[in-house]
């Protein structure tokens, strides 16, 4: 019997007397009455019990100081392994660099929300809402292949774990080489490049192929295509890298790089992941991939996701060597004087690598080698024949477009020339459709009172020339549905909505015709059909005062129920019960891994108590308070602190 690494499931054992031995999750399991003296206890994290008929049974200690013995491992370690640093920061920008980051798909966007926040913060930045621009196979512009993929996250069953508190049982150790079969014991098993992390800086990259690694054949693959092909150059490519790599490791290649330093204005990149993905397959349907390690110097990977789709599909090790050139060049532009190139590179760095310690969390992984090429995502938007040849084996319900409209997709930011501002993050003018337009948001919140209506645009139409008129169009025609006994406004409203640009995947659905009618004495009535209606968990504090109070008095008034959140209640609300329309008592308590606000006295004034094992908007991670957020009265209620960012951990062992 073993125990995990994290020892997050109990095993309790009771060895009795007569060699009799019980091992369960709880005391008491099995009556052992009648056998003798009882010696009880239990394993704690990677430790193991081992019953041998022959030997009788052997604790954790001097089991594995038998198996240590059995071979002189350590001696093969120390001869074999050569550690490798992950290298040293970048010293100077390329002259194109700009050049080079309109060829991957960068934008102004992301330099200012995500790049620069990871290298001033040393964290991925925080975004309080979800995304609201169109999925990618309907997006207006092109995006990164990484967009394709959704990662899946831990149900209860496999519960998440805490990348803050289990730090120390998590791991990023990478090795590189050929690893020999499971069961082989000899000095040529140990015979391997050993790194911290699999983040690694162009430095390390050029050690990697120094001469002095000779006892590790390197080839590097050249992950680019001319642009003279077209759009289905970009396939021909994606075959060309997965033969010669193929085709390498029968030669006895140990390591493989796929680079695409040879972007010019005549040769355009081939997307990393696809890189990636297509070698690895071919390697793993060759019966090779066992033999040799992928190593990707990915231009175009920018962000957490972007790393953690490439350990996804094959990724041994990752040199985001863009990314950290343009690290270094904002600092070096930066007016900031503590903005420091090497400083800024490592905040990157670390940056990256707690999100992807964050993403192993979601699925209750603890060390990058158990992720590495395990494919936890889903594709959203690709055709068959890309998922078949470089995400095989991965969940595609839908389908979606395929090599040519990539290649397009490459070949049109080779085009550009330079950064756009396409509006992927927040909505700007003729940029990428937002189904939450700022100009919407903030009509509905201030044209309340209006008297004439401006011309109503159909926004399917002339969406690009006269976007903000057409969004004031339909705040006020909501507004003017709100107040009126006719539904023609609101028909006039609806309509416009409806037929909005293809956004989500059910705005590519058609209604089926109903059959004939139910007559409505049939129908309950609807004073009991909104008894069963609840309202969305959102906290005191992600909602304002009024309108969660508000939410709260609306179901109260028809019976149904509201639901507080995980962030307790002011308490003068729960003496409110009963008084009709000043009832401000949420029916609905939450109770979720911080227990936070939750009292005795909030427990005893719910009628019913939801116990939050995963957070809906946050998949596998847990809810999450900015500081900036946490108020005086926040605090209050939440029994902490103001101005102190508030996490409920994901799991609630």
């Amino acid at each position: 019997a073993t125990l995990d690494r994290n020892g997050l499931r109990p095993l309790r054992y009771s060895v009795c007397e007569d060699g009799f031995v019980v091992c369960a999750s709880e005391v008491g399991a099995v009556d052992v009455s009648g056998h003798g003296t009882v010696e009880r206890g239990r394993l704690g994290p990677g430790q193991m019990l081992f019953i041998d008929p022959s030997r009788g049974v052997q604790r954790n200690r001097e089991l594995k100081e038998r198996l240590a013995a059995a071979a002189p491992y350590a001696h093969w370690a120390f001869e074999g392994l050569y550690d490798l640093p992950v290298g040293e920061p970048v010293q100077e920008p390329p002259d194109d660099l700009e050049f080079r980051q309109a060829v991957h798909g960068y934008t102004k966007e992301e330099l200012a929300m995500v790049l620069r926040p990871m290298a001033g913060d040393a964290y991925e930045p925080t975004f309080s809402m979800g995304d609201d621009s169109p999925l990618p196979p309907l997006a207006g512009r092109p995006r990164p292949v990484h967009h394709f993929l959704r990662q899946r996250f831990a149900q209860v069953t496999n519960p998440p774990i805490d990348p803050l508190r289990e730090r120390l049982v998590m791991s990023l150790e990478t090795v590189l080489g050929p690893r020999a079969d499971l069961l082989t014991e000899d000095a040529e098993a140990a015979r391997l490049v050993r790194l911290d992390s699999f983040f690694l800086y162009p430095d390390a990259i050029e050690e990697l192929e120094r001469d002095d690694l000779a006892d590790f054949p390197i080839v590097t693959l050249d992950a680019t295509f001319p642009v003279a092909a077209g759009p289905g150059g970009l396939r021909e490519a994606v075959e060309r890298l997965a033969e010669r790599a193929e085709v390498a490791v029968r030669n006895g290649t140990d390591i493989l790089v796929i680079d695409d330093a040879a972007v010019s204005a005549e040769r355009a990149p081939v997307p990393s992941l696809l890189a990636v993905g297509a070698v690895h397959h071919r390697l793993i349907a060759s019966s090779l991939r066992s033999l040799t390690s992928i190593v990707s110097v990915a231009d175009d990977a920018r962000d957490v996701h972007h790393v953690a789709a490439l350990l996804g599909y094959g990724a041994d090790a990752i040199c985001p060597r863009l990314a950290l050139q343009t690290v270094a060049a904002e600092a070096d532009a930066s007016d900031d004087e503590a903005a420091v190139s090497p400083e800024a590179q490592a905040h990157f760095e670390a940056a990256i690598e707690a999100g992807v310690l964050k993403v192993l969390s979601k699925m209750g992984i603890s060390t990058v080698d158990s992720y590495r090429g395990a494919q936890i995502f889903e594709v959203i938007g690709l055709g068959a024949d890309v998922v078949d040849q470089c995400f095989r084996g991965t969940a595609s319900v839908v389908g979606g477009i395929g090599w040519e409209h990539l290649g397009a997709d490459v070949l049109a930011n080779h085009a550009s020339g330079e950064l756009a501002s396409p509006g992927y993050y927040r909505d700007r003018k003729g940029g990428e459709y937002h189904t939450h337009d700022k100009e919407v948001v903030a009509a509905l919140n201030s044209l309340t009172l209006v008297k004439e209506v401006p011309p109503v645009l159909d926004t399917s139409e002339e969406r690009a020339a006269e976007r903000a008129e057409a969004d004031v169009a339909l705040a006020h025609l909501l507004q003017r549905a709100l107040r009126s006994e006719s539904s023609d406004v609101y028909d006039e409203f609806a309509r416009l909505v409806n037929e909005r640009p293809s956004t989500e995947l059910h705005d590519l659905l058609e209604l089926a015709p109903a059959g004939d009618p139910i007559p409505i004495d049939e129908v309950e009535p609807a004073s009991e059909i909104v008894r069963r209606f609840s309202t969305g968990a959102m906290s005191h504090g992600s909602l304002s005062r009024e309108a969660h109070e508000n939410l709260a008095q609306a179901m109260n008034l028809i019976g149904g129920k509201s639901n507080c959140g995980e962030g307790g209640e002011d308490p003068y609300r729960f003496f409110t019960r009963g008084q009709g329309r000043d009832d401000k008592n949420s029916r609905i308590k939450q109770i979720a891994s911080g227990r936070f606000g939750v009292t005795p006295q909030y427990l005893a004034h719910a009628d019913e108590l939801q116990i939050k094992m995963a957070q809906g908007s946050k998949p596998g991670e847990g809810g999450q308070l900015p500081g900036h957020k946490v108020s005086e009265e926040i605090a209050r209620l939440r029994h902490t602190q103001p101005g102190v960012g508030l996490i409920s951990p994901p799991p609630h062992h």
